[in-house]
């Protein structure tokens, strides 16, 4: 049986990073307002104290397991803010990908640095295998040419992994992804997105223009010519199963931020927040926030699934899409609910709910849209093939 229960020490490892992320929390409304500045790599605050997932040490079995606290962590985190941070730790979604499917030695020359992903282009976003950026095999280097758009860490990254096909004609089988190093010749930045939320994280657009790159940064190092089984695709979508839970309870952590700022102000108002009262018996204002309060936990409860199947080594495709599609709804719907049950407050910018408001807006968005991921549920539970479902 599952047990998500803390232990003592698991509960102070999270108290530790609420505390921290209280100390993010101050920096945030700057940050949101100045998006043209990176928050530091580390902040004052952060000197002399020890990185937190170095608290984890060896788990006992009464433990919660390594994803599922770590999971709680992330969330932790951005309850204080989405973009500032105690410490940045190195890495991006590149990186999974790397973790997922490079070669023993791409993983050691690569590992240590910060590594974006880059898919989405101009004419292409849900639907990856709609690629138009192209590699074409040259003697010993491959070229690259085409257009990213929304690089997630894209001002920041040492280098990105960039998804490109080799044969058009051949779908989705033609997509390979590459490890290009920053500064490369033909690579160029153009520029850093002004958004509606998260404001002060970088995405960035990328242009490839003939940037020749050595045949060995083919992610995984296969050449074979393009199938319908072959694996280069569908290894690398295999990121997505270890960064969707993540990506849901980064949302989530945002989310549990807005109830407990609304809870706080129901209460310091003179509304007792009361469980296990008669239906109802409390006033709708209550019965409204209880309910926001439900649909987080029952989203938390999706996610800690996912990431504990991971734990165990089992397959976790179909609940890293439950939990991303479930969490990108909910945090919507949570952050949007305390808004309305808070009126003017909730809007204002003296406070941090709108901008919590706006930042979860990309939870149901990156990583595979809501839409995406309901079709991905469908299929695996109608057992339908991508075709007859699309």
């Amino acid at each position: 049986m599952i047990d998500f229960e803390l232990t003592k020490n698991d509960q102070k490892i999270l108290d530790e990073v609420r505390s921290r992320a209280l100390v993010c929390r101050k920096y945030a409304r700057y940050y949101d307002e100045n998006e043209h500045e990176f928050p530091p790599d580390e902040l004052e605050e952060a000197k002399g104290q020890p990185e937190i997932f170095s608290m984890l040490g060896e788990r006992t079995e009464r433990d919660t397991s390594f994803g599922a606290l770590s999971m709680l962590i992330l969330a932790g985190q951005t309850w204080g803010d989405y973009s500032v941070r105690m410490r940045r730790a190195k890495g991006g979604l590149g990186n999974a990908a790397l973790q997922a499917a490079g070669t023993p030695e791409q993983t050691e020359k690569w590992g240590d640095r910060t590594l974006a992903m880059a898919i989405t282009e101009p004419g292409c976003g849900s639907d990856p295998s709609m690629v138009q950026c192209t590699a074409v095999l040259d003697g010993d280097e491959w070229v690259i040419n085409g257009e990213k758009i929304f690089v997630t860490t894209g001002c920041r990254c040492d280098g990105v992994v960039v998804w490109a096909t080799i044969d058009k004609s051949a779908g989705r089988a033609g997509i390979k992804s590459f490890l290009i190093e920053k500064e490369t010749p033909g690579f160029v930045v153009t520029g850093k997105e002004k958004k509606l939320g998260i404001r002060a994280d970088d995405t960035a657009t990328f242009v490839f223009t003939d940037c020749r790159i050595p045949r060995g940064n083919l992610l995984g190092g296969k050449e074979e010519v393009p199938t319908k089984s072959s694996g280069g695709f569908k290894g690398v979508l295999k990121t997505f199963n270890m960064t969707r839970p993540a990506v849901a309870v980064i949302g989530l952590g945002m989310a549990e931020a807005a109830i407990d700022f609304t809870r706080d102000a129901l209460q310091e108002s003179g509304f007792e927040i009361s469980y296990g009262g008669r239906l109802g018996t409390l006033p709708a204002v209550v019965e409204k926030f209880q309910k926001l309060e439900a649909n987080c936990e029952a989203a938390l409860l999706t996610i800690l699934r996912a990431a504990w199947l991971s734990d165990e080594g089992e397959p976790n495709n179909t609940e890293s899409s439950v939990c991303k599609a479930k969490a990108g709804l909910a945090v919507r719907e949570i952050t949007q609910g305390c808004i309305e049950i808070l009126g003017p407050m909730g809007i204002s910018r003296e406070h941090l709910l709108e901008k919590w408001f706006r930042d979860t807006r990309i939870t149901d968005i990156y990583e595979g849209t809501g839409e995406i991921q309901r079709m991905i549920i469908a299929r695996a539970l109608l057992g339908y093939t991508r075709k007859e479902l699309n």
